[in-house]
């Protein structure tokens, strides 16, 4: 399946607070302007921050929407200034502070047929 480009890599699931960042926080995301380049930039901007664990760029009101860990709110908050406040391509940002993580899974329901499989 690794071959076939099925699995993208392997990872383990960890606690998030055994390992110093406790805080989770899901961040909504509106951008001024989606003109190409500046959406490049910003996708970029978003995946080499080791505190955005997962980013997703979506439709209708908001952008994308960020999974971030953190050590704490102040972490937080110099990362809020580095991606958010300093980007002029950033109209607003929203952060929901996660309570409880319910459930963390990167896992897929896969077809019985292997043949199913796309690239």
């Amino acid at each position: 399946m690794e071959k076939h480009g099925v699995i993208q890599g392997n990872v383990a699931i960890l606690n998030p607070a055994s390992v110093g960042q406790p805080i989770t926080v899901l961040v909504e995301v509106q951008i001024v302007n989606e003109r190409l380049d500046l959406l490049d930039a910003m996708k970029a901007s978003f995946a080499s921050a080791p505190e955005v664990q997962q980013c997703y760029y979506v439709t209708g009101e908001t952008d994308f929407v960020l999974v971030v860990t953190v050590g704490s709110m102040q972490e937080y908050e110099e990362l809020t200034k580095r991606l958010f406040f300093e980007n002029h391509n950033i109209k607003h940002f929203k952060s929901l502070v996660v309570m409880d993580r319910v459930k963390a899974s990167m896992g897929l329901t896969l077809p019985s047929d292997p043949g199913e499989y796309r690239r």
